[in-house]
């Protein structure tokens, strides 16, 4: 995903991710999916994540990261390392998990699958992102 990252603004690269959440002032929002396989990340993906109105806010609000456990889809070894890493500090149990982390990688809030749709799913992000910020 890294390659269309600049299209979609998700990145893979943890440690990017971070870096840039910490110089822009911004929460690294992990989507920890397995893309090609998990019902639910797949509806999440299609109900909130490729939605204009989600990609509108989280452009302005978030770092967007994608921690994927792909079944069919090959990923580098050091890829899958990474991200086993990364599941196993936060104790990812289930797919999709949505974390929200500042710079530092301190987890500030969670989400999953919530029906409703995109603005909803939004409103409650953005509850995350706002209690955050104070």
């Amino acid at each position: 995903m890294e390659g269309s990252a600049g299209s979609t603004g998700w990145t893979e690269d943890h440690d990017k991710a971070f870096a840039t959440a910490k110089s822009e002032k911004k929460v690294v929002l992990a989507d920890f999916t397995g893309s090609d396989w998990c019902g639910w990340c797949v509806r999440l993906k299609a109900e909130v994540f490729d939605a204009p109105e989600f990609k509108e806010w989280a452009a302005k609000n978030v770092v967007l990261l994608e921690v994927d456990f792909p079944r069919r889809k090959m990923l580098t070894p050091e890829q899958r390392r990474k991200n086993e890493e990364l599941a196993g500090r936060y104790r990812i149990l289930g797919y999709p998990t949505i974390l929200f982390l500042d710079g530092d990688g301190k987890a500030l809030g969670q989400m999953g699958y919530e029906a409703g749709g995109a603005a909803h799913w939004v409103a409650r992000a953005q509850q995350i992102v706002d209690a955050a910020r104070r």
